[in-house]
């Protein structure tokens, strides 16, 4: 299996939680540059590297990951100094090549399909990570690499990354409003967001083993005109919320109407 010197040039969620799982899967971590002192030190000390706030990284990288939010990825790019033949990438999912300055010849894209929080350990097995490269051998390093935290390595283009981001956003952000919704009325009830878990968790399991196509249930997929409009009172203390269920109920009637 093969193992690399990294360097790392951000510290957030996902720099940590790459980073961490690198090094404990037997690669060196030889820095981390950040903008916070404070996490940058932190993540440094727990992989044994040094911290920098400098983008200058010696010869001895193999490869150097940026992980930092998307609205800075192209200023830190073109501010880093490295050998001419260590290996550059991001791991931003709606971004592609361009995004690198001409400079840096060997690059790539490495994005980790997954989501990451702070104090959440996550499982890196079979994890897909979706990859880009400028050249053959670039992208043999980034497979290789993958591979030494047991991910499932898929070279995908920008174009289709990117619609697989979106996805991404339905799948993750978009459930995950859903259920922060959900919750606040279930509290309106003055119940508990936990009475919900049964359910959650069958849905999940019902999408993943059935299809989520094949397992729509409720008033919009039946049309049950008395019951939407009931919920929709219920929802008068919230005007956001309404024009959420009534938006998403006419999408869920629209699609199953179409495929009947």
């Amino acid at each position: 299996m093969a193992r690399y010197n990294l360097s790392f040039a951000g510290a957030g969620r996902v720099a940590g939680a790459l980073c961490r799982e690198m090094y404990h899967s037997g690669n060196r971590i030889v820095q981390v540059v950040s903008e916070s002192e404070k996490d940058g030190r932190f993540l440094a000390k727990n992989c044994k590297a040094l911290w920098s706030q400098e983008l200058i990284f010696d010869e001895s990288n193999d490869i150097i990951v940026v992980a930092v939010p998307d609205q800075k990825l192209a200023k830190v790019l073109s501010r880093i100094e490295c050998s001419e033949k260590s290996v550059v990438v991001h791991t931003a999912g709606s971004y592609g090549l361009g995004v690198f300055p001409g400079k840096l010849k060997n690059k790539g894209v490495f994005y980790p399909l997954q989501t990451f929080s702070k104090g959440r350990r996550i499982n890196f097995k079979n994890l897909p990570f979706l990859l880009e490269a400028s050249d053959p051998v670039t992208g043999d390093i980034l497979k290789k690499l993958a591979e030494s935290v047991r991910g499932q390595t898929y070279f995908v283009d920008t174009e289709h990354r990117q619609m697989i981001h979106l996805a991404a956003v339905f799948v993750n952000n978009f459930t995950n409003y859903m259920l922060t919704a959900g919750k606040e009325i279930a509290l309106k009830a003055g119940l508990s967001f936990e009475l919900l878990a049964p359910l959650v968790k069958e849905t999940v399991s019902k999408a993943l083993g059935n299809g989520p196509e094949n397992s729509q249930t409720g008033p919009a997929v039946r049309n049950d005109s008395n019951t939407i409009e009931k919920h929709l009172e219920l929802l008068s203390f919230s005007p956001d919320l309404q024009n959420i269920y009534r938006e998403v109920t006419q999408s869920i009637i629209n699609h199953y109407k179409e495929g009947s």
